[in-house]
């Protein structure tokens, strides 16, 4: 499937490509490569940075890590955190940015964890709860984010909402 930003249904297209054109400049001016770890999204937020025309320059790889197996495997996220706390939390979610940076040269990570639905909602873990960290400037930050919506809706702000805090830490730092 081809991903164009005009088809991004939470930023439109220039707004998606605005950010991007933001992290790289900010990512080049640095000397910074950024990775990506992603399971409720599967891999959009590095389909997202690659549209962009020369993200070589600053886009290292994506981590498609879904299955906790591939979390564990991937990015070292310890199976008994996950048993421990469930894949969609901020424990899994830092670990995850955190095994991006470590499984791989770059020196800006970001991770995404979440129930995308329709199914999967656990109690006090409902459909569209989504946990983001990103590990920037030697800090790893992390926050969640409920979203509503279908499938595809709960993916699209999900990617979103992920670079646009990277833009604001990556200027912050």
């Amino acid at each position: 499937m081809m991903l164009s930003f005009q088809e991004l249904p939470t930023l439109d297209g220039q707004a998606l490509e605005a950010v991007l054109a933001d992290i790289a400049s900010t990512l080049q001016a640095r000397g910074w490569m950024l990775a990506s770890a992603e399971s409720c999204t599967g891999g959009l937020i590095a389909a997202a940075c690659t549209e962009l025309a020369g993200s070589s320059l600053w886009f290292e790889r994506g981590f498609v890590s879904y299955a906790n197996a591939a979390k564990c495997e991937l990015l070292g996220v310890p199976a008994a955190l996950i048993a421990a706390e469930g894949a969609v939390s901020e424990a899994v979610a830092r670990a995850m940015a955190e095994g991006a940076l470590a499984h791989s040269p770059a020196q800006v990570s970001l991770a995404v964890t979440g129930i995308a639905g329709p199914g999967g909602a656990t109690p006090g873990k409902p459909v569209g709860l989504v946990w983001f960290a990103w590990c920037v400037a030697g800090r790893t930050h992390s926050e969640s984010r409920q979203f509503s919506g279908s499938r595809a809706q709960v993916r699209a702000q999900t990617l979103g909402h992920s670079l646009q805090r990277l833009r604001a830490l990556l200027q912050a730092a």
